[in-house]
């Protein structure tokens, strides 16, 4: 295969994607009001939390589904944000995508934001870097477009994986998070599991809609 067809391929599948999640969106919107409900209490997360500490959840949105298929081990969570906490304000730094209240971005928002559509979350904390220093680092990502492309070469548009493994990339180079074909589609992508099942993290919290640890 050529570099030209190659290329067209990986742009066709990213669009495919595209028009799955945008049609998941366009269909839980117009269920939304029956569907949204908070299932995760932010009282048994928040005490486990430092700053820097890396957050996933599973969604309770249809293509949440999706995503988490996206990784070929761990499927426990469907999204990943960089945990920033400045006195009692715990914020969460994050890539978001088909988010109606916000613009796709990289977002800062509230630790109950985050978690309102999550049915199980888990925490994890970098055993070779200070989380400070990630959490520093993502917020001069701010406001950067998300990235449909899900190309982690390229940090001008972010993806949420993509976010941790840029910090990582400039600050911690003999690191990373290890990338991974997504069969069918022809993408390679940063799962989540590139955090939950790696030795690079230590698991701190995981926890579902249940309460169950």
């Amino acid at each position: 295969m050529t570099g030209k067809v190659r290329r067209r391929v990986v742009t066709g599948a990213a669009f495919f994607v595209l028009a799955v999640l945008l049609c998941a969106y366009f269909v839980w919107d117009h269920v939304r009001g029956k569907q949204s409900q908070t299932v995760i209490n932010v009282a048994d997360v928040a005490p486990y939390l430092m700053d820097g500490d890396i957050i996933c959840r599973l969604g309770d949105r249809i293509w949440s589904a999706f995503i988490k298929d996206m990784s070929p081990g761990d499927r426990r969570f469907s999204h990943v944000g960089i945990v920033r906490i400045r006195g009692d304000s715990i914020a969460v730094i994050n890539a978001e995508c088909l988010v109606s209240e916000r613009e796709e971005r990289v977002n800062e928002v509230s630790l109950p934001e985050f978690l309102k559509v999550a049915k199980a979350t888990g925490v994890y904390r970098a055993n070779f870097m200070d989380g400070p220093v990630i959490s520093d680092n993502a917020v001069q990502y701010l406001g950067r477009p998300f990235d449909w492309k899900f190309n982690a070469d390229d940090d001008t548009e972010i993806y949420c994986t993509e976010l941790l493994q840029v910090i990582i990339k400039n600050v911690a180079p003999e690191y990373g998070l290890e990338a991974r074909s997504v069969r069918g589609f022809g993408l390679t992508i940063i799962p989540i599991e590139a955090v939950s099942n790696s030795d690079d993290f230590d698991e701190i919290l995981y926890i579902t809609g249940s309460g169950s640890r």
